[in-house]
């Protein structure tokens, strides 16, 4: 994170002397206290959060037996990001983010709350849940941006990378744990008590965020109401291939790669005639992959271009396969690995956009990474949906691979030649050189 231009913390800055110590330290950043009351609570309500979006794409699909409704749920969810995410991020620099945050997550907490009523009641139909998904997305325009902003306000410049990387540790765990009792619950009960449970989870961050001890904050300069402050955050990014290019790339992947929910929904239906356990399990193992790609990317505590390029080759390579496993087992260890990669193309592309962005323009620029990495989502997957409907589980899953392989190969070409760079290859690495000799970024 730098104060001037960002250079100097770009994706690929190197160190001698931090980085043995984000080696030796993979939860370092748990030492400060604010932090971890916020990890704990954390933990908790992203675990609710995941046992709401296991019961939400299962009651979708028991109403309707659609893999397309299931998409337009995740549509609606994530549409308001699309629509208001870059004005999130304005307010997210403007206004103090631990207020912000309590207003939040208690919205959150209603919602499922409100859910679960209906559900519980017996009076619930599809278009709740529709409405549901759609007023969660909207405060999610506000939520995400001031996360991802507080994080370098509770440990500082030092710690941001390995906490970037325990924060998608801490959502990985959740998700390990969330798809397993969401399962249990659904088929014991029904849907309606992992939506209660889930309203309830976010009394713990709500907890953590007001016995935090706000002197130990490292408080960034709030930025005050003013014209233009949208077109300068998106001048701010264009300007800048080492951000501009890792957004474009988690794009492509967050809109045609991160299509699970209506993938797996259709092979536990359509191919492997399983039940909402079996769909919990398969979240589960990709949440163990994803688990394992997180605590290594925190062990790594750096973040470079090439491993961002190589996790998304692999990852869209990894679609393909599995979408053509002809066995349950082969298709349930793949989803480890697909796991795994995933999630390093996201903690690689958050902690270099995040490091190498100036304070005053954070809750902008991640405002525009998330609105690009979820906000992508109302455009992919009802198309994606409409795809596993219409051909198949196998065809909606290697298109949604082959779509993002094209997308990681064309943009590992374009980061070889914007801004006039050759590639030079020496006993250090990949590095991205300009043709004027100053190095740019630095890829190995």
């Amino acid at each position: 994170m730098s104060t001037g231009t960002g250079a100097d913390s770009a994706p690929g800055h190197t160190s001698t002397t931090t980085r043995p110590a984000s080696r030796n330290s993979m939860f370092s950043s748990l030492r400060i206290r604010n932090y971890r009351l916020f990890a704990t609570g954390q933990v908790v309500s992203n675990t609710g959060t995941w046992m709401q979006r296991i019961a939400q794409d299962w009651l979708v699909l028991s109403l309707t037996g659609s893999a397309s409704a299931v998409g337009i749920t995740i549509a609606l969810q994530f549409l308001p990001m699309l629509m208001f995410g870059l004005y999130g991020g304005v307010l997210a620099d403007r206004l103090p983010k631990r207020p912000l945050l309590l207003a939040t997550q208690g919205a959150m907490g209603l919602t499922g709350v409100a859910l679960a009523a209906l559900t519980l009641a017996g009076h619930v139909q599809v278009w709740h849940v529709y409405l549901a998904a759609f007023v969660l997305g909207l405060v999610t325009v506000l939520d995400n941006p001031a996360r991802q902003t507080f994080v370098p306000e509770m440990v500082g410049k030092d710690q941001l990378a390995n906490a970037v990387s325990l924060n998608s540790a801490n959502f990985q765990s959740a998700r390990l744990v969330g798809p397993a009792i969401a399962g249990v619950l659904i088929t014991a009960v029904g849907s309606g008590w992992a939506f209660l449970l889930n309203g309830l989870s976010f009394a713990a961050p709500i907890a953590a965020l007001l016995m935090m001890r706000t002197r130990e904050l490292h408080p960034v300069e709030r930025q005050p109401r003013g014209k233009g402050q949208l077109r300068e955050g998106l001048r701010y990014v264009a300007g800048r291939p080492e951000l501009i290019w890792p957004i474009v790339l988690v794009g492509f992947i967050g809109t045609f790669g991160f299509n699970f929910p209506i993938w797996l929904s259709a092979f536990v239906g359509n191919v492997f005639h399983g039940d909402a356990g079996t769909y919990g399990l398969f979240n589960t193992l990709i949440a163990a992959g994803s688990l394992a790609g997180a605590l290594l990317a925190a062990r790594r505590g750096h973040s470079r271009l090439r491993v961002l390029v190589v996790a998304a080759v692999l990852f869209s390579v990894l679609l393909v396969v599995t979408a053509f496993a002809p066995s349950y087992c082969l298709f349930a260890a793949l989803l480890v690995p697909i796991g795994m990669f995933g999630l390093t193309v996201n903690v690689t592309a958050n902690s270099s956009v995040q490091m190498a962005t100036d304070p005053e323009m954070r809750g902008r620029v991640m405002a525009l990474f998330m609105m690009v990495f979820t906000g992508g989502t109302p455009l992919g997957a009802p198309l994606v949906g409409w795809i596993t409907d219409t051909y198949g589980a196998r065809i909606g899953m290697a298109a949604g691979g082959a779509v993002s392989l094209a997308a990681a190969l064309a943009i590992a070409l374009v980061l070889s030649r914007v801004g006039n760079l050759r590639v030079s290859l020496s006993r250090h690495g990949v590095t991205f050189v300009p043709t004027t000799g100053h190095t740019l970024v630095k890829a190995a």
